[in-house]
């Protein structure tokens, strides 16, 4: 009757078991305080590293924005540098053309106590011309010599750069700011040839039915001194493709002509004297004879372009690897042209554009992007490119004060030269201010900012973190504590078994 009134208390009282092999409420403990230790792991990763994020399952759409920020303020760091630089290089520059006007000043002064001819005498004339001469020294030095690091800042080649124009003739070319011992210019890079590089090349003498046909003499032959060994069971062909397997050796490739009798041709992979092919074959397994060898030929071409005192010609020789970037021309002072194959068949005696060269003009990249650069034009303070607008056909090095009007056309020279270092010098200045400086400040501001909020994505909340360390804490300790009395669970059976 009492089941009747109280169905599930009746229920409840069959489903009370007590089991030793298996620990549920162990079990739930056990899994609850493994979760607890691992969130209290990353808690104390995020502690010691101060990085809320440290490894993708952290936060994964987190991590790719804040990469994609870190990449980029790795490149705003870099920008700020590179703006710095160029400060560095206008100041720099700036300095010497101080200096330059400052000996502008002096001659003045000499040009003005040289027209003074009631007074001076021809010796006196005679010295202030000689120190005008040494004047001019100085300036085309300071043109010449300014430097920063290793880039020319005032001869005319900061940013000197030879251009392609004809690609299906050339791989590259390379000129530094001095071609035939003159400053380069802008203007076209001519070249014609003299002498067309070969690769050296042997024709064997021995011919065979096809190229399948077997060689039946057991032996080896040496291809630059690398041998290749046959046991008399092998074709042609296949004799062949173990020379070109160790072209990379010998410099050497092998190839079939002919379509019965065939033959074997040697061929270096590269141009030039110093690439030659040796081969020696005592058995005469591929060649009629003991041995034999071939000797390439240097290219020579006459390339010709602008300098400062006018339109120079220089012989470029050599010869490199067409397999690799083609024939490497220089002229011994570091100008370099690597002409493709076709250029060096096709460049005949004829003198054919090649490329351009622009120079005078820097690239600055001042941004983290691709697209975030400017390019800004050195002056040229030759003395033959000051003070050409005073009067035709003169310039600064052409002052002679010897003579009275030579003094008053002097000091006409040396004020359009001052009017026109001073205009320089503004340009640079207004450069280096308004917009170098103002970049730098604007890139620092900017840095600032994605820094911000890169830190608001990456970066750990210290309170939180240690406030949430504190509560896993407390659930691991109390979790320790259930599972110790789970287990103790079993042990209650004990009881029933004694009793």
């Amino acid at each position: 009757m009492l089941g009747a009134k109280n169905p599930q208390k009746a229920w409840e009282c069959r489903t009370v078991s007590l089991k030793i092999n298996t620990n549920v409420s162990a079990m739930n403990a056990l899994r609850n305080l493994g979760t607890v230790d691992g969130q209290m792991g990353t808690t104390i990763t995020r502690l010691s590293t101060g990085l809320r994020i440290n490894t993708a399952a952290d936060d994964p759409a987190g991590l790719i924005v804040s990469e994609n920020m870190r990449s980029q303020l790795r490149g705003i760091g870099q920008a700020i540098r590179n703006s710095q630089d160029a400060i560095n290089m206008a100041k720099t520059a700036e300095g010497a053309l101080d200096e330059v006007q400052r000996l502008l000043r002096d001659m003045r002064a000499l040009s003005v106590h040289s027209a003074n001819t009631a007074v001076v005498d021809a010796a006196t004339l005679q010295a202030n011309q000689t120190q005008i001469r040494s004047t001019l020294q100085s300036i085309d030095r300071i043109a010449k010599d300014t430097t920063f690091g290793q880039k020319k800042l005032l001869d005319g080649t900061s940013g000197a750069v030879a251009n392609i124009t004809a690609n299906s003739l050339a791989n590259s070319i390379y000129m530094g700011s001095s071609f035939n011992g003159e400053t380069v210019a802008n203007g076209p890079i001519t070249i014609a040839r003299v002498t067309q590089a070969t690769k050296a090349a042997v024709t064997l003498g021995k011919g065979f039915a096809s190229s399948s046909t077997i060689v039946t003499t057991p032996g080896s032959f040496v291809v630059n001194g690398y041998a290749i060994t046959t046991d008399g069971t092998e074709t042609v062909s296949s004799l062949v493709n173990k020379i070109n397997a160790v072209s990379g050796t010998t410099g050497v490739n092998a190839q079939l002509t002919g379509t019965g009798p065939v033959t074997v041709v040697l061929t270096q992979t590269n141009y030039g004297a110093q690439f030659d092919i040796d081969l020696f074959d005592t058995t005469n397994l591929i060649h009629n004879a003991s041995s034999a060898s071939a000797t390439g030929v240097d290219g020579v071409f006459n390339v010709s372009m602008m300098t400062s005192e006018g339109l120079a010609t220089v012989t470029f020789t050599g010869g490199r690897s067409a397999n690799e970037s083609g024939l490497l021309l220089s002229d011994g002072t570091g100008n370099s042209i690597v002409l493709s194959e076709n250029g060096n068949a096709n460049i005949t005696a004829t003198a054919r554009q090649l490329g351009s060269m622009t120079a005078g003009a820097v690239r600055f990249q001042i941004g983290p992007n691709g697209d975030q650069s400017t390019t800004f034009s050195m002056p040229v303070v030759f003395a033959s490119r000051l003070g050409t607008s005073a009067i035709t056909g003169m310039s600064l090095a052409d002052l002679d004060v010897t003579s009275p009007q030579g003094a008053a056309d002097a000091m006409k020279i040396i004020d359009d030269a001052i009017t026109q270092l001073a205009r320089m010098r503004g340009e640079l200045g207004s450069f280096q201010k308004n917009f170098l400086e103002s970049t730098s400040r604007s890139l620092e501001i900017a840095n600032e900012n994605l820094t911000s909020s890169e830190s608001q994505i990456r970066d750990a909340d210290m309170a939180s973190e240690i406030t949430a360390l504190t509560r896993l804490q407390i659930l691991r300790e109390s979790g320790m504590s259930v599972l110790a009395q789970a287990n103790q669970g079993p042990q209650s059976i004990l009881n029933l078994l004694r009793g």
